[in-house]
């Protein structure tokens, strides 16, 4: 089973937040704004992957 891509992208979403709660100083702006490239990457990765079907 492949786990899915909103899936997973909430629960990294759920994991920075409690990270926070936790009190761990996290700009959510600016890991965005610095990481938001590998989010296409990882989507571009993932459909190069995909099995084609017959």
């Amino acid at each position: 089973m492949r786990p899915s891509v909103p899936g997973i992208l909430l629960i990294v979403i759920g994991v920075l937040f409690l990270l926070r709660n936790f009190g761990f100083e996290l700009h959510l702006s600016e890991l965005f704004a610095t990481w938001w490239p590998l989010v296409l990457i990882a989507l571009g990765v993932g459909m190069l992957l995909k099995p084609k079907r017959p």
